[in-house]
């Protein structure tokens, strides 16, 4: 089953409204890639309907949640590792939209990030109480992550002292370094 994050349900919203404002249309096949038939490449002038506004609702609809600072792809965070035993420990900053800071590689972290609130996962939450987690130990790193992440304050820490934690930590990689550091 899918979830459905804050941005999908506003969007979902805003499509049926849009087909409800439009009425009653006529479907036309279009070719792959287009947005639909237009005035210039209609020869058809037989519906009347005027659909000309339907996807500039979607665009208001996307550029208004994006401009709502600390949504989605506007995450601005303070990692630091330690017990890596390696060029991988410090501190990072990560700003993303547009992405930048001093992390190694603040384009593909932001990417990640993006794709995790686009599936509407939180890789910031602790793993509950009562857990039940293999008991492997996967090494000394760990990783506090603190600041902004759509729209919310975040401030977690990161081990991989033991199953749970360490698929917390791998799920954030690159935001996180990898194992193999």
């Amino acid at each position: 089953m899918q979830h459905l994050t804050p941005r999908r349900l506003f969007l979902t919203v805003a499509a049926t409204l849009a087909v409800l404002a439009a009425g009653p249309t006529t479907a036309q096949a279009c070719p792959p890639g287009t947005a639909g038939p237009s005035a210039s490449n209609t020869s058809d002038t037989s519906d009347t309907s005027d659909t000309s506004g339907t996807s500039n609702i979607f665009e208001r609809a996307d550029d208004a949640w994006n401009t709502v600072p600390g949504e989605h792809g506007r995450h601005r965070l303070t990692i630091t590792v330690e017990g890596t035993g390696g060029a991988a420990d410090g501190t990072y900053t990560l700003r993303c939209a547009p992405a930048g800071g001093s992390h190694a590689s603040p384009g593909a972290a932001c990417e990640r990030l993006d794709q995790l609130a686009a599936d509407g996962l939180d890789p910031f939450k602790a793993v509950p109480r009562g857990t039940m987690c293999t008991q492997q130990y996967g090494g000394p790193q760990t990783a506090r992550v603190r600041g902004e992440w759509q729209g919310r304050h975040v401030d977690s820490v990161f081990s991989r002292t033991d199953g749970c934690e360490i698929s917390r930590w791998n799920s954030l990689v690159p935001v996180l370094p990898s194992d193999r550091v």
